[in-house]
């Protein structure tokens, strides 16, 4: 059984910051393309970062500068560091397993994010 599990997303004041976890089990992250995606109301769902198994890394031009993708393959786990966050953040996070070869996409179950005063 394939499973992303998201955690870290809560409420924070402009300018705080937040980590979120995507823990994967069920495969290991080398075979897999892992990205944040978030879908605001209203709004289609939009990538956010992506990180490859050698490492690369992927950042929309909206969080550039203050987000940052990291894994720890040791506990099968991907991060997305956000800094300096902005109203414009608030979102449902979600975790996604890009398989390379046929392009099929895993999903998590989403985390809330919320950037208000």
């Amino acid at each position: 059984q394939l499973q992303l599990v998201e955690s870290g997303g809560g409420l924070v004041q402009p300018g705080g910051s937040l980590r979120l976890s995507c823990a994967a089990s069920g495969f290991t992250l080398d075979y897999y393309a892992i990205g944040w995606f978030r879908q605001a109301p209203g709004k289609q769902r939009e990538l956010v970062a992506r990180i490859f198994s050698g490492g690369t890394t992927v950042l929309a031009d909206s969080v550039k500068g203050r987000f940052t993708i990291s894994r720890d393959n040791a506990k099968n786990t991907v991060y997305l560091q956000m800094n300096s966050l902005k109203p414009e953040d608030t979102s449902v996070y979600y975790c996604n397993a890009l398989v390379l070869i046929s392009g099929y996409n895993y999903w998590g179950q989403g985390t809330q994010v919320t950037v208000s005063s």
